[in-house]
């Protein structure tokens, strides 16, 4: 039940599930992006991983829609990444034996038809808005489970970047990251010196999220900020409270918006982290930046290399913080965080109650045999 907006003094603050949260899988049964559009080219294939899975991506050379089956033969269990794409179909590149998008072995070429051995796993696939979605869980469950809002992409009146890479921590940490807006001492060099203040938080079902104002107390503005905003400000204390930026984890993906007076977003931020190897140690990230357009023509088009180099610093040092926090997990074996911010103790809880029961195996741990 949404539970509404409450202020800050107000928010909950029983966030412990009792488990080891870098230990709790992301849940299989959502639709995951798995690799932009432009990864996987006409008769080609694509190695790619959810959770330790080996999956291949193909599209089929007259540009059909891509498909996606599990990346072992199931003859020797050698990579039909490693194949060729023939039609709706890929033959295996060790001794040829050919599968359609449905997972079906089609063809062993040196036995007859009538004897053809069963066949590999295939996963509901969907292109959408330049990412190739993959649903690795229940099967059955595809068709009603919808697909991910992408933010405002698909809206002309923005200009989106599309960013991401392999991440070396647990998905959580990066949710973690984002939502508590208090780390903006991290990009101090960046942005100059801001002073968050924490509006309150909200939460509903499989949703948390958080609204903060910013206050810059030093430094300049950065030019890339100002393309964001569309504008160069030089002192943004007359600015506190007109700006709302509003972080979601809407499980299993999470949003950023910012706007002004209320009005239309200036910016709009989709992302996803999906786990790469089995102990979900690892994580490739799928953003997707979109910026509002100014009213004066081309103004983003020429800031844009600017944005560029400004949001790769401060991902960059996002990215090396949550990789501090993954070391630190590792050494000591546990998740030993004391948090005491209420809205990061309630995302906590949400992630640990939505991910997968079992917990991930340990690094260096092997699973068990059947």
């Amino acid at each position: 039940m949404d539970q509404g907006f409450l202020p800050a003094e107000e928010a909950p603050t029983d966030g412990d599930s009792g488990r080891d949260l870098r230990r709790v899988g992301a849940h299989p049964d959502h639709w995951y992006p798995l690799a932009w559009s432009g990864e996987v080219k006409p008769g080609k294939t694509l190695a790619v991983r959810f959770a330790g899975d080996p999956i291949v991506l193909a599209r089929p050379k007259d540009g059909g829609p891509v498909f996606a089956l599990a990346d072992r033969c199931a003859h020797r269990q050698v990579p039909l990444s490693r194949g060729l794409v023939e039609g709706c179909a890929i033959r295996c590149g060790y001794h040829g034996w050919a599968y359609d998008q449905s997972g079906h072995c089609t063809d062993v070429p040196y036995i007859g038809k009538g004897k053809l051995p069963n066949g590999v796993r295939a996963y509901p696939t969907r292109e959408k808005d330049g990412l190739i979605l993959v649903f690795p869980g229940d099967a059955e469950l595809a068709e009603t489970t919808p697909l991910p809002a992408l933010g405002s992409v698909a809206n002309p009146a923005y200009k989106t970047r599309r960013f991401g890479q392999v991440v070396g921590c647990h998905y959580s940490f990066m949710h973690e990251n984002l939502m508590d807006m208090n780390h903006q001492f991290l990009h101090r060099k960046q942005m100059g010196q801001m002073r968050p203040r924490f509006l309150g938080q909200a939460q509903g079902e499989d949703w948390v999220e958080a609204r903060y104002s910013f206050a810059r107390t030093g430094g300049k503005q950065p030019w890339g900020e100002a393309a964001i905003f569309g504008q160069k400000r030089s002192n943004a204390a007359e600015f506190a409270d007109k700006d709302v930026m509003t972080i979601r984890t809407e499980y299993p993906y999470q949003t950023l918006r910012i706007r002004m007076k209320d009005e239309t977003p200036v910016m709009d931020l989709w992302i996803a982290y999906v786990p790469q190897d089995r102990e979900q140690r690892t994580n490739r990230t799928f953003g997707l930046l979109s910026v509002h357009r100014p009213k004066i023509p081309f103004v983003l088009d020429l800031a844009w290399p600017l944005l560029i180099i400004f949001t790769e610093r401060i991902f960059k040092e996002d990215r090396e913080i949550v990789e501090m926090e993954q070391a630190a997990h590792d050494a000591q074996g546990c998740d030993l965080n004391q948090e005491v911010f209420p809205v990061i103790r309630s995302l906590r809880a949400l992630l640990a109650e939505h991910g997968t029961t079992e917990d991930v195996p340990r690094l260096g741990t092997q699973p068990a045999l059947a």
